[in-house]
């Protein structure tokens, strides 16, 4: 079979960019035609460009390490595992688990770029094959090229034992259109898109990244970026495009499997370090690589929870009539939490409400049973706590206190915008399909802006409920420090970031945050829309 793709422009951009600009000043100069013919030929000559290109290649040249397996970073990634978790003493297993960490180690790639395609070399037969097709480049147009075809020629020359660098070299000088002899695999379907959509809990650069089988095919993305999922045949390697961008080829991404193993690694690995600084040790040991953000005992077990969040399949979500999402304020103590959801039930107490909390103390003077406390006993809030039914309780001064989840159930199905402000771990029962929730996470500035937008308010410390005093610094350094560790371990909870400089400013967010929840169809958990 013979497959023919248009090439890409071979031509040196800036020898382009001289012939554009040697027509345009033409009709300026006082120079004959000939003289103009004979520069722009030379330009356009291809002994010129390929000198240009030469140059080029050199200037740019890095060596193209390739490993002796195709498998070879699962099997190193395996062999630390094991090291790591065996905990083997030698010197040797110390020296070797340094090398398989070593960038020289992880350098080399398998497939290079092939218009729209990656290949590689059979590990048994030594031929070329496609390894991949890329979803919307010019072989996935074309529908004559597949996975696992084996590639004879290109433009003409046999390729048949030669290597993916030689191939590569040969499309790099290629000009016009660019022609394969192919045999064709067992099976040539067409390649469907899949419908999956998900969003990014992690930065990612494929040009920072050392294991990617082809850089120039990679997609960069940012957290929080809704990514089209167009195939996930590979295990390592899913093709992806932005949402809402059909124009650009898919591109490579880390599976959910690659990248779970990847974050178990680096922690493994932060781990290791932390074990194996010793305090009798004169020198300081040096900065781990990889984040490590170190808390109050008390706070610990949050690590033994901490969820590895890459992708969370999502689907859109419509406004639905007469049974609004309930908005979930989530932030540190004394961040404004409190006061912003006061000014929302203040605002248009016909809209917005929240659940009166239980709690086994007895009335004070002037309080109310139903308005400010549903006043119950330790028993009943017992009662309710075992079975799940409480979003949030726990004990103050010898009572207890306790939201009830089928408060805000009842709240919502009356058509009220249910607004509740609990501690960060109550996500677990809120975050679910029958709730719904809008996550927003309340974020106090910086320091700096936090002490003098504080000061200026006249904020009353949250720290101490017997006392009326303003915040002290060190309280602003612990609230800092709270949200820090909210965001490092619920951020992929989040639906929205507002951070509270200025309470009125913070307060204008968060109506159009709410305005956008009511009109526009938005992304949430797939499984809620099931």
């Amino acid at each position: 079979m013979t497959a023919v793709l248009p090439a890409a422009q071979m031509a040196d951009q800036a020898l382009s960019g001289l012939v554009a600009r040697l027509e345009q000043a033409r009709n300026r100069l006082d120079s004959d035609d000939e003289d103009f013919g004979f520069l722009a030929e030379m330009l356009k000559s291809r002994g010129l460009q390929a000198l240009v290109h030469v140059h080029n290649k050199v200037n740019s040249a890095k060596k193209n390490m390739q490993p002796v397996m195709s498998n070879a970073e699962d099997i190193a990634i395996a062999l630390m595992k094991e090291i790591h978790y065996k905990n083997i003493p030698s010197a040797d297993a110390i020296e070797l688990f340094a090398l398989l960490q070593s960038p020289h180690l992880q350098e080399g790639k398998g497939a290079e770029p092939i218009v729209g395609a990656t290949i590689k070399q059979d590990e048994q037969t030594g031929a070329i094959i496609i390894a991949r097709i890329l979803h919307g480049g010019a072989a996935d147009r074309s529908g004559l090229i597949h996975v696992g075809d084996e590639v004879h020629e290109v433009n003409g020359h046999y390729v048949v034992g030669s290597t993916p660098a030689h191939v590569l070299q040969i499309l790099m000088e290629a000009e016009g259109t660019i022609t394969f002899k192919l045999v064709p695999a067992g099976s040539s379907a067409h390649l469907r898109e899949s419908k999956v959509r998900v969003r990014a809990h992690f930065d990612y650069d494929p040009r920072q990244d050392k294991h990617i089988p082809c850089k120039e095919a990679g997609l960069s993305f940012s957290r929080g970026d809704i990514l089209h999922i167009v195939a996930q045949d590979d295990p390592y390697w899913w093709q992806a495009r932005r949402e809402g961008d059909r124009s650009m080829r898919a591109g490579l991404i880390p599976s959910r499997q690659l990248q779970e193993r990847r974050i178990a690694a680096s922690r493994a690995e932060a781990k290791n370090k932390a074990k194996a600084k010793s305090p009798a040790s004169c020198a300081p040991a040096s900065a781990p690589k990889v984040k490590m953000i170190h808390y109050d005992a008390a706070e610990s077990e949050d690590f033994d929870r901490e969820e590895v969040a890459t992708y969370e399949e999502v689907a859109r979500l419509y406004p639905r009539p007469g049974l609004p999402r309930p908005v979930v304020l989530i932030g540190p103590p004394g961040v404004g939490r409190n006061e912003l959801k006061r000014r929302l039930v203040a605002l248009d107490p016909e809209k917005f409400r929240s659940p009166v909390p239980m709690t086994s103390r007895p009335p004070r003077a002037g309080e109310v049973n139903g308005r400010d406390y549903q006043f119950v006993t330790r028993e009943k809030l017992n009662e309710l706590a075992e079975v799940g039914q409480l979003v949030e309780h726990g004990e103050y001064k010898g009572h207890m206190y306790g939201t009830p989840l089928e408060d805000i159930k009842t709240l919502m199905n009356a058509g009220y915008v249910v607004v509740v402000n609990p501690h960060y771990q109550a996500l677990k029962y809120l975050r679910c399909a029958e709730l719904k929730p809008y996550v927003i996470f309340i974020e106090p500035p910086p320091l700096a802006l936090l002490k003098e937008s504080r000061a200026a308010a006249q904020a009353k410390s949250t720290f101490d409920a017997d006392t009326d005093r303003p915040f002290t610094e060190e309280e602003l350094k612990k609230m800092l420090k709270s949200a820090q560790r909210i965001r490092y371990h619920y951020s992929h909870c989040f639906d929205e970031v507002i951070v509270n400089d200025v309470l009125s400013s913070a307060f204008t967010r968060l109506m159009d945050a709410i305005q956008r929840l009511e009109s526009e169809p938005l992304w949430v958990s797939a499984s809620w829309v099931q």
